[in-house]
C-alpha cells in the first residue's frame, strides 16, 4: 500500500506528463529523485519535511548517496526535482515546505567544449573518406551538417520527419523541450547534403534520419536513436583524429560559438537554441571574453597613444 507521500508523487509525475508535456525520461527521472529522497527521510508525511530534514539530506547527497558522494550538478537535480515537487504540492493548497526555501549547490562556472577551424572541417568532412556504403556515407554527412548548422538537440535530430524537412526551404520548424516549436535555419551545405540523402533513399519509412543495416532483415529500417546518433558522431571525431571527447551536443555548442564570434547577440543565440532563460546561454563566455579582449587592444591603444611622448 502507497503512502502519503508516494501518493503525491504519483499525481505530479502524472501532472508532469499531462498537463507539463513532460517527456517520459524527464518524468523517470524525477520519479528517482523523488523516491530517493522519500526513502531517506523513511517516507514522511509531506507536512512533516522541515528545513532541518532538507539539510539533511543534503548531507546524505553530499557524503553518502554514492561511496564518493554526487557531483555537485547531480545534487542539484535531486533538490531541483524536490523543489518542483514541494511547488505542486503548495499550488494545491496541500501543506508543506515552502519550496523557496531548498537552495541549490553552489556550481563552478561551466566550460563548454567546441570545435572550430581545421578540427571542425575534418570531422564534417570524415564521413566522405569513410569505407561505409554510399547511402551511410551520405547519411552520416547530413547527420553532422545539419548538427553544426542548426545546433539541434540529438533527441531534436532523431525525431525530425522526412516530411518536416523542406530542402527546398532554408528552415525548418522543431518541437523542443517541454513541446515548445522554434524555426531553425539550414545552411545551403546541409540542405544540399540532407537532399541528396533523402533522394538516395528507397525505404519510405517517414523518418529523416533511419539505420541502413542489412543484417536486420527488416523490410523497413528502423529509426536512428539518440544513442546511435551519439555513436556516428564519435566514431567520426576518431576517424578525423580529434583528441577530445565530442558528442552531438559539442555540435550544438560548436554551433553557437561560432554565431557569437561572427557578432550575433546572445538573445537570437538563445532562441536559435531554444533556451527558456537566457542563463543558460551565458555559458558561451569564452566567446565574449574573446570580444573584450579586441575592444581593449582596439580603444586601450587610443588612451595609451596619449602619453608616449611622456618621459
Amino acid at each position: 500500500m502507497k503512502t502519503e507521500i508516494e501518493k503525491h508523487i504519483n499525481d505530479f509525475l502524472e501532472y508532469l506528463e499531462i498537463e507539463r508535456g513532460r517527456s517520459r525520461n524527464t518524468i523517470k527521472n524525477y520519479f528517482f529523485y523523488l523516491m530517493r529522497f522519500a526513502e531517506f527521510a523513511e517516507f514522511p508525511k509531506v507536512s512533516a519535511i522541515t528545513q532541518d530534514l532538507i539539510r539533511k539530506y543534503r548531507l546524505f547527497l553530499n557524503r553518502e548517496a554514492t561511496q564518493a558522494g554526487l557531483k555537485k550538478s547531480t545534487q542539484n537535480y535531486h533538490l531541483i526535482a524536490l523543489r518542483s515537487f514541494l511547488k505542486y504540492l503548495a499550488k494545491r493548497d496541500i501543506q508543506t515546505i515552502a519550496s523557496e526555501k531548498i537552495e541549490l549547490a553552489k556550481m563552478p562556472e561551466r566550460q563548454v567544449d567546441f570545435v572550430e577551424g581545421d578540427d571542425l572541417k575534418r570531422i564534417l568532412n570524415a564521413p566522405l573518406v569513410s569505407d561505409e556504403d554510399p547511402i551511410i556515407r551520405l547519411r552520416d554527412k547530413a547527420i553532422l551538417e545539419l548538427l553544426f548548422s542548426t545546433g539541434l538537440r540529438v533527441s531534436e535530430l532523431a525525431a525530425l520527419q522526412r516530411e518536416s524537412v523542406n530542402t527546398k526551404k532554408d528552415e525548418l520548424t522543431v518541437r523542443g523541450k517541454g513541446m515548445k516549436l522554434r524555426i531553425v535555419f539550414l545552411s545551403d551545405e546541409a540542405r544540399a547534403w540532407v537532399k541528396k540523402y533523402v533522394e538516395a533513399r528507397r525505404d519510405i519509412s517517414p523518418s529523416l534520419f533511419v539505420r541502413h543495416d542489412k543484417a536486420k532483415g527488416a523490410d523497413e529500417p528502423g529509426n536512428l536513436t539518440p544513442r546511435s546518433i551519439q555513436r556516428i558522431v564519435k566514431r567520426y571525431s576518431t576517424r578525423a583524429g580529434l583528441t577530445k571527447h565530442v558528442t552531438p551536443h559539442t555540435m550544438r555548442h560548436s554551433f553557437a560559438t561560432d554565431l557569437l564570434a561572427n557578432g550575433a547577440d546572445i538573445r537570437s543565440v538563445q532562441a536559435m537554441l531554444g533556451h527558456s532563460s537566457i542563463t543558460t546561454t551565458q555559458v558561451y563566455t569564452h566567446v565574449t571574453d574573446k570580444r573584450l579582449k579586441e575592444v581593449y587592444k582596439t580603444y586601450h591603444k587610443k588612451s595609451k597613444s596619449k602619453y608616449q611622448n611622456v618621459k
